[in-house]
């Protein structure tokens, strides 16, 4: 019976192109790398796409990662995965549907409190996100999950930051309102 590698033991197994490694790294990974893709793919067909994508990817690319300690291995791999996904939505021309801030119609500042979403189970949190338009997801994906400014999210996506910042302020409306009906409805 094998022991599982360190993370070290396998990053560096993986950079010599070792398929035993390539198959842990597959194993221990791909379920929270799968999560990633469908934060921003939205529908499962294309995160599972993605995601075989960004092992691929992985793989060719594996020289250029640089181990930094415990926990390096998997931040690469979710960043990479993060950006297989957005060279996807820019490959297909998605974010480019983005309206300024300034013609955004005025919507309700009425936003559950904290305690409200803590009641949504995550899994119903995640397919809310899911189902929101793919703009829409795409930046609240950068802005909360991987913490990037506007003006580094309209940097990314080649939109502008009123772009970002509108997308974002819709999508949390969107995420609001369903949170607001599901606790309705679950009550």
């Amino acid at each position: 019976m094998s022991t599982e590698m360190t993370e070290m033991e396998l990053a560096e197994r993986c950079k010599l192109g070792d398929n035993q490694a390539r198959k842990e790294l597959y194993e221990r990974y791909a379920g929270r790398m799968l999560g990633i893709c469908l934060r921003y793919a939205g529908d499962r067909d294309t995160a599972e796409d993605l995601l075989h994508d960004g092992f691929l990817r992985a793989f060719r690319y594996f020289d250029k990662f640089n181990w930094r300690g415990e926990g390096s291995l998997r931040a690469w791999m979710e960043r990479l995965m993060a950006n297989v996904a957005l060279q996807y939505l820019r490959d297909k021309n998605v974010l480019s549907q983005a309206q300024p801030i300034d013609e955004v119609r005025e919507l309700s500042d009425d936003e559950p409190d904290a305690d409200d979403i803590e009641r949504v189970p995550e899994e119903v949190l995640m397919k809310f996100i899911g189902e929101l338009p793919t703009g829409y997801r795409t930046v609240l994906n950068l802005y909360i999950f991987e913490e990037k400014s506007h003006r580094e999210i309209a940097r990314l996506l080649g939109i502008n930051e009123k772009s970002s910042a509108s997308q974002f302020f819709r999508a949390k409306h969107l995420l609001a309102k369903r949170i607001k009906e599901w606790i309705a409805c679950n009550e």
